[in-house]
């Protein structure tokens, strides 16, 4: 292992948004929440059971916006049609509940703003001292608003996000192909490349790409489910990488 924590191979980083560089996590949770719980409600009336955490981490975590519909209404045994990309956010479609989600988690944000984890940042800027190329990989496609909103964007060398993924059809995660994509942007084999995820479907997409080491960010408790779906190591902050170098 190197002073970074990471095995000598490893020539580039891959970093998740949500919940790995800013706390963006538990805002996409109560936009989720609100969506699901005010569609729930106007469907089975008062008696409707609510969305959760334990629906959030299982069908809606790290999942592009219009796969996270779909897998939660599956789960409650929920059809709808998928309608398009620009169904207005009262509409009941896969797309307008998504669209639904985007608009109250940006007004979120516009009021509260949003903030990075320190620890984050550090080691991101101590892989770049020491030479290894960074990514930032995400199914939002609001990242680089984000990433701008915490001074981030100039600390990483590719960027591929929602939007990314879409212009170049790239389906998402727990598919590997966003972080396979960014490794080949960055000019390194999948196995030079450590995933950083605090998500179980970014897990899976870590494990199914066979990337050189999968790391995951433990922010909720679930040390074991991560180390389950792939995690090489858990930590809750990177901080504790070079600790245990």
């Amino acid at each position: 292992m190197t002073e970074l924590g990471l095995p000598k191979q490893i020539l580039a980083c891959l970093f998740d948004l949500d919940g790995v560089i800013t706390r963006t996590a538990v805002v996409h949770a109560a936009a989720w929440k609100r969506t699901f719980d005010d569609f729930l409600r106007g469907r089975d009336g008062e008696g409707f059971r609510p969305f959760d955490d334990a629906d959030y981490a299982a069908y809606v975590d790290g999942l592009p916006r219009a796969d996270g519909v779909r897998s939660f209404l599956a789960s409650r045994g929920v059809e709808l049609p998928d309608g398009t990309p620009d169904d207005p956010p009262d509409r009941a479609t896969v797309y307008g509940l998504g669209n639904r989600k985007n608009e109250l988690l940006l007004d979120m944000i516009r009021t509260d703003g949003v903030e990075a984890y320190d620890g984050t940042l550090r080691y991101i800027e101590a892989v770049r001292a020491h030479g290894l190329r960074t990514a930032v990989v995400s199914s939002s496609a609001n990242c680089r608003d984000v990433l701008r909103s915490v001074g981030a964007e100039a600390l990483f060398d590719v960027r591929i996000d929602g939007g990314v993924a879409a212009e170049r059809r790239l389906p998402g995660k727990p598919r590997p192909d966003t972080f396979l994509a960014a490794a080949k942007d960055l000019g390194v084999e999948p196995s030079e490349a450590a995933v950083f995820e605090d998500a179980l479907a970014g897990m899976d997409a870590g494990r199914s790409g066979h990337f050189g080491y999968v790391v995951g960010v433990d922010r909720v408790g679930q040390s074991a489910a991560l180390r389950a779906h792939g995690a090489d190591i858990v930590v809750q902050d990177l901080d504790e990488l070079g600790e245990r170098a």
